[in-house]
């Protein structure tokens, strides 16, 4: 325990797994803690005469199992092993932390999501900059960008790191710029040292300088990625080999999607939890891991250069004409596995035998990649596959020396080929044949002393040794040595047993030993092809990527997008393209038209009743533009999209009562970010703004709103804003490019078609009753409501008036004028109080007769 403690000082907020013998032990809080998550037994041991400790534990071999358990629950886990084996000392095992596993750092497994990056991220303030660096360990990927702490906030939504580390002391500045959701890890300051940042990158990369890379003049990112590599070996993980380069996030080479939009969009996860379906599930094909990681990160940071895009599109568009060549890449690429986690695995020296039998079969398909993309004589093709290196040197070496299904075990051998050492061939020699030694020792001695039964057999207390049943064991001759008496036989040793024993033995060990030290000699030299073989990770990844693209288009029937510069974005029946996939057999989805510019349709106003598909409408326009920038063909059967540079969306009502913001405040504080940052090429889609409040603090909010982005003097952002309040549609009147559409819908005998077709013009009726009646409302309460609603409508008749005055541009902005009146008498109560009064005259009214009419009301109010 004294051992324990020592190591658990190092490590205090880490749970200590301690390998004592077969069993990972954990103590005290670690064991309480461990035993909840766990669902294992806690228990208690004595630790001297006065006290005890807490114990809770599980076998070494299902640390595999348990392992992710705790660090899905959050937890950063120790892992301190045995350093020596018990049998070469008396004295207590030395033991020694070898790992120490946190969310954002591990390359079990179990562990890692295949589909997902599992960034480390690490975020340095400084000043008006702030630093920021992504590393995931398991691959090798490492990136980094400087910005403003809006621009680190959109990047850490968009690639979701499991842990973001920053120094001590900045509690308060992450919090307030970042939120609170994060899995966080602080830092001494130390760490975030540029100079020692700087030269710890140096030493990482062999160069002399960081230009190659794009970040030189970046001292906060570079602060905060070499704050990574410090914070790698604090949790004891040296061996980084394959982390060999850093890619810079460039601000002005990717559209803006802040962390509403991902959610609003519902680009990874489905807000409507696990029956819904995302963007990416409906997009990813892919059939590799690495392709549907690629995948994920061009989502998260869609192109905003055309050229860029293009060559994406004209890839995609050859192998969707090829349909035998788009097949047989597929089933190639399909075969190379997770060849990016493999090679890193390789490097840091925890890949298993079968995984590098893998990365053989990788390397083959490798070569088919390549031929095929050479032979079909496309230059976008030919352009990839001079990327592809083949590395035939070690795929040739592998090849020869493992065998084709070996152990998954080193430590098990059965690993290592024949014909690769004569040693370990002259050793399986001696250990197979000792067996038929031993077999005709054993016919030979049953022939000698007559003992028909006699057996030759082995345990790890005495070796070999043989078994006579007591029937016979006065033919036994004097020369064997008895050993052990059992109830029915006798077991003994001979000096010819005993030497044939250490040969066998001995041949067996060996033989454990040199296919370890061949295995690690082959390791060392895959490693030195960890470079090209990431490259060739990542050019199998991008076919990977522009295939799904290619068969989605095919299947789904997409077209390509025409993506320009111009101002315009122009879709012909555009269609969403999640709700088209999980509609059912034989539904067919309801196309639609949408055009946005900056000279004369720049806000549309879209108005109709609530299920008509106003939130749809607006969701896949920002798709269809989104799966254009990344280089995918698009749900529509004509689309001409001009590029964005930002998309900004408020859909759909949400609250964040944790830290007491109501939807309302959420719904404001979304919306204030996007009119803090809109830009010429800026998307903004805006649902039913305003309706987290009352119905006239809505209508001005809103009406305020369309103004703002109609009249602001240097952005003419492209705007799509559904609404229930009916009076925007008088904005078309006032400003150029406002135009109102609605969601057409049919009444049939006082039934509701929706016909989910968008139309020009406004519409005055939102059918909130009818949509409660095919929800299932009872018809007392509809009809009531239906009474209610002509009461209301018929007092309240009048439009805005006439004589507001032309909107200020933002320059002036201070209102527009707008004058709506406080009180409507739409209200019952209101309506029988205006009628006591109605008919009373003030002049003859005697003071107790006020007194007793006040008091009437006041029951009549309810007050």
């Amino acid at each position: 325990m004294k051992q324990y403690y020592g190591i658990k000082a190092v490590h205090g907020d880490a749970i200590l797994l301690f390998r004592v013998g077969d069993f990972y032990e954990t103590f005290g809080e670690d064991a309480i803690k461990a035993s909840k998550i766990l669902g294992i037994t806690l228990t208690r041991r004595a630790n001297g005469a006065a006290s005890y400790v807490e114990l809770a534990g599980f076998p070494y071999h299902a640390v595999d199992t348990y392992l992710p358990k705790l660090v899905r629950a959050g937890e950063r886990v120790a892992i301190c092993e045995q350093l020596e084996d018990p049998k070469t000392t008396k004295k207590i095992v030395k033991r020694g932390v070898i790992e120490l596993v946190t969310p954002g750092i591990s390359l079990s497994d179990n562990i890692l999501s295949c589909k997902e990056n599992t960034f480390l991220a690490a975020v340095h303030f400084a000043g008006k900059r702030t630093g920021v660096a992504f590393l995931d360990l398991s691959t090798g990927e490492f990136f980094a960008a400087e910005g403003d702490s809006p621009y680190v906030d959109k990047l850490l939504a968009n690639l979701s790191p499991k842990e973001v580390i920053y120094q001590k002391g900045y509690e308060s500045e992450f919090s307030e710029a970042f939120g609170t959701k994060h899995y966080t890890y602080r830092l001494d300051p130390w760490m975030f040292a540029e100079n020692s940042a700087r030269d710890k990158l140096l030493a990482q990369f062999g160069t002399t300088s960081l230009k190659g890379f794009g970040i030189e003049q970046m001292p906060a990112a570079i602060t905060a990625a070499g704050a990574i590599l410090y914070y790698l070996e604090f949790t004891e993980h040296r061996q980084t080999g394959h982390i060999s380069s850093i890619s810079r996030i460039d601000e002005d080479r990717y559209v803006w999607i802040d962390k509403f939009s991902i959610r609003n969009l519902e680009l990874f996860t489905a807000n409507g939890g696990q029956e819904g379906c995302s963007l990416f599930d409906v997009l990813d094909r892919t059939g590799s891991p690495m392709g549907a990681r690629m995948l994920r990160r061009w989502i998260s940071l869609p192109l905003k250069d055309p050229g860029q895009i293009n060559r994406r599109l004209d890839v995609v568009s050859l192998l969707r004409d090829d349909a035998s060549l788009r097949e047989m890449l597929a089933e190639a690429v399909a075969s190379t596995g997770d060849l990016e986690r493999i090679i890193s695995r390789v490097a840091v020296g925890r890949v298993t035998p079968r995984e590098v039998v893998q990365l053989k079969n990788a390397l083959y398909a490798v070569e088919k990649i390549k031929t095929a993309m050479e032979q079909s004589g496309q230059e976008p093709l030919r352009e990839m596959a001079a990327k592809l290196d083949l590395c035939l040197k070690v795929r040739d070496r592998i090849d020869k020396e493992i065998y084709p299904d070996p152990s998954n075990q080193i430590q098990k051998g059965g690993v290592i080929a024949q014909g690769v050492s004569i040693e370990l061939d002259d050793l399986r020699n001696i250990a197979s044949h000792g067996k038929e030694i031993l077999a005709s020792i054993q016919q030979r001695e049953s022939e000698a002393t007559g003992i028909p039964s006699l057996k030759i057999s082995f345990n790890n207390v005495f070796g070999y040794y043989i078994e006579v049943r007591n029937t016979h064991k006065d033919k036994v001759p004097s020369d064997w040595i008895r050993k052990q008496t059992l109830t029915g036989a006798e077991r003994y040793i001979t000096a010819e047993l005993k030497e044939y024993e250490e040969k066998i033995l001995g041949a067996e060990s060996r033989m454990l030993v040199l296919e370890q030290e061949l295995f690690a000699a082959l390791l060392a030299e895959l490693a030195r092809y960890a470079a090209p073989i990431q490259a060739d990770a990542s050019v199998v990844a991008r076919l990977d990527c522009l295939l799904s693209f290619a068969t989605q288009a095919v299947e789904r029937n997409y077209c390509r997008p025409d993506v320009n510069d111009s101002q315009t974005i122009d879709i012909r029946e555009g269609r969403h393209p999640v709700i088209e996939t999980l509609m059912k057999v034989g539904e067919q989805y309801v196309p639609n038209d949408i055009r946005l510019d900056d000279s004369s349709q720049q806000v549309i106003v879209i108005t109709g009743p609530n299920m008509s598909g106003k939130s749809a409408l607006l969701r896949q326009t920002a798709l269809i533009v989104l799966m254009a920038q990344i280089g995918s063909y698009v749900p529509a059967t004509e689309a001409h999209i001009g590029i964005v540079d930002k998309i900004f969306t408020r859909v759909g009502a949400s609250d964040n009562i944790s830290q007491g913001e109501s939807t309302f405040m959420v719904e404001m504080l979304e919306s204030a970010s996007i009119l803090n940052n809109i830009s010429q090429r800026s998307l903004v889609l805006l649902d039913e703004i305003g309706r987290g409040t009352s119905t006239y603090d809505g209508i001005s909010i809103a009406w305020a709103m369309v103004e703002y982005i109609h009249q602001h003097p240097t952005a003419k952002a492209k705007t799509l804003f559904a609404t229930h309040y009916h009076e925007l549609n008088e904005m078309e009147e006032l400003y150029e490019r406002v135009k109102n559409y609605n969601v057409a819908v049919k009444e049939v005998d006082r039934q509701v078609i929706f016909l989910r077709k968008l139309v020009r013009g406004g519409t005055e009726h939102s059918f909130g009753i009818h949509v409660a009646k095919m929800a299932g409302m009872p018809a007392a309460i509809t009809d009531r409501a239906g009474q209610i609603l002509r009461d209301m409508e018929s007092a309240h008749r009048g439009k805005l008036k006439d004589s507001r005055k032309k909107a200020p541009t933002v320059a002036q902005y201070g209102g527009s004028g707008i004058q709506l009146s406080m009180f409507q008498l739409d209200d019952p109560v209101l309506k029988q109080i205006r009628d006591e009064i109605k008919g009373l005259d003030i002049n003859s009214l005697t003071p107790l007769e006020a007194l007793n009419k006040l008091s009437e009301i006041k029951k009549i109010a309810g007050i």
